[in-house]
């Protein structure tokens, strides 16, 4: 029965991986899932996209989405005679421990501002802000949670809010005050406050939640089995911090005798739920143990090269067979498309070949396509959603491109994706679509006005 309630949308052409559709129109019902593909009905109503390739909504599986406070401002030497990672995240936690619940809010409303106009239409937030400054909690010990849940529904997103575990500093290691905020030593009360997330969040259609082990180094091994073990027991997806730094690998070898991966696997806690994020620092037997277990990786290109923490072994997760997502993590840049090609380029660096992740087929959009499902299907698998494809009985989450920016203009209907893939700017995202709800028409979001003066005056207020 035909759904009286159903809009058409209809391009020029639509992204059917691997190739593009002319002539079709996108029909999409009353509760904002796609019906079907179908040429268009004009006794239907009728969206006509003109000079636009409409495309899969991109998944960002990776956000802390309050670090896009400090965007060019750790863009200098410190009085450390070598900066790295570390130093930043000193850098990062004094922005950290500035804000409040409304400037949480700001701060991640323009992320994901910033998200929707680049075509993102849902993210995965790693969420490990949980107390006030002084580390003490508030009356609503997921306030903070659910103010960055409340940014990206307001701005018009999806958002898998990835709750974190974090225990303690470090093996061996003395508190560190600037990380209060962040601190539930006691499995217990981790557990109850991700349990009231998720009652708080049952009936909010466009919100889930994650667990969020911070990482070996944060989250001593009993806390981890334990609460990983609920994750499993209650079909909940896992994304941890894994191998991001060589000095995180080390620690953990001196702590337990092994590597994070490996002591994952020993452990029986990798999965097909479970998403190991950045995975730089890891041997080819523990590739394999990933893709063996069915695991997730999500890289984080952008903010990797930015941070200095190396590359991501994408082309032997790739041979393993392992699904690998994106993330802009620290959003020094939040351009889901750029991380993709950045996983080929950054090999390319390395290797001084091309194509190094293109498969075997002899189709020139091949590479492209492999590199999109990274930021699309791969990262709704990771975050346990179905979307990143324009299938029947999918959300309708999608984006447009124009056809006539110059960053595609004159491409081919076989080039049309690689030259998406690997040239286009953020200014061709024309539209955005969640639900079948336009949230970004012609390129701009109906509150971007406002969204982006609160942030300026945070910005002031908190630098100035």
């Amino acid at each position: 029965m035909e759904d009286l309630n159903a809009t058409v949308w209809l391009p020029d052409l639509i992204y059917d991986g691997p190739a593009f559709d002319t002539g079709v129109a996108l029909v999409v019902d009353g509760r904002g899932r796609i019906h079907r593909k179908a040429q268009p009905d004009q006794a239907q109503s009728l969206i006509r996209l003109k000079n636009r390739a409409l495309l899969p909504g991109l998944v960002n599986a990776h956000s802390h989405a309050f670090q896009r406070l400090i965007r060019g401002r750790t863009e200098h030497r410190t009085s450390n005679p070598q900066d790295s990672f570390w130093t930043w995240r000193e850098m990062m936690y004094s922005a950290a421990n500035r804000l409040g619940p409304d400037d949480i809010y700001d701060a991640s409303r323009m992320t994901f501002l910033e998200m929707a106009l680049s075509g993102v239409t849902t993210v995965g937030e790693f969420h490990y802000l949980h107390h006030a400054p002084d580390g003490k909690p508030y009356d609503d010990s997921n306030l903070l949670a659910k103010e960055v849940v409340r940014a990206a529904l307001d701005v018009g997103l999806r958002i898998a809010l990835l709750r974190v575990a974090y225990a303690r500093s470090g093996h061996q290691l003395k508190q560190n005050p600037q990380q209060l905020r962040f601190i539930e030593d006691n499995t217990e009360l981790y557990l109850e406050r991700l349990g009231q997330l998720r009652s708080d969040l049952a009936s909010v259609e466009r919100a889930w939640v994650g667990v969020a082990p911070h990482s070996v180094r944060a989250v001593p091994l009993d806390y981890l089995k334990r609460v990983i073990g609920f994750a499993q027991q209650q079909q909940l997806v896992v994304h941890m911090h894994v191998a991001e730094q060589p000095a995180e690998v080390v620690a953990c070898q001196e702590e337990y005798g092994s590597s994070p991966v490996a002591l994952l696997q020993t452990e029986g806690l990798l999965s097909e739920r479970f998403t190991a994020v950045h995975a730089i620092h890891v041997t080819p037997d523990e590739v394999s143990a990933l893709a063996a277990a069915r695991a997730h990786i999500c890289a984080c290109p952008t903010t990797e090269r930015n941070l200095g923490d190396g590359i991501v072994p994408v082309d032997s997760f790739f041979a393993a067979g392992a699904p690998v997502c994106l993330g802009s993590d620290s959003h020094t840049q939040i351009d889901l498309l750029e991380d993709a090609r950045e996983l080929e380029y950054h090999l390319r660096l390395q290797l001084m070949e091309r194509s190094i992740l293109a498969p075997s087929s002899v189709t020139r959009s091949a590479l492209a396509d492999r590199l999109f499902a990274c930021a699309t299907s791969h990262g709704a698998h990771s975050l346990g959603f179905s979307g990143g494809r324009l299938e029947p009985g999918m959300p309708a989450d999608f984006f447009t491109v124009d056809l006539d920016d110059p960053s595609i203009a004159g491409a081919s209907m076989e080039d049309l994706l690689p030259a998406i893939v690997f040239s286009l700017s953020r200014t061709a995202v024309r539209d955005v679509v969640v639900g079948g709800k336009m949230i970004v028409k012609d390129g701009r979001h109906r509150d971007q006005s406002e969204i982006v003066e609160r942030f300026k005056v945070l910005q002031k207020r908190l630098w100035n």
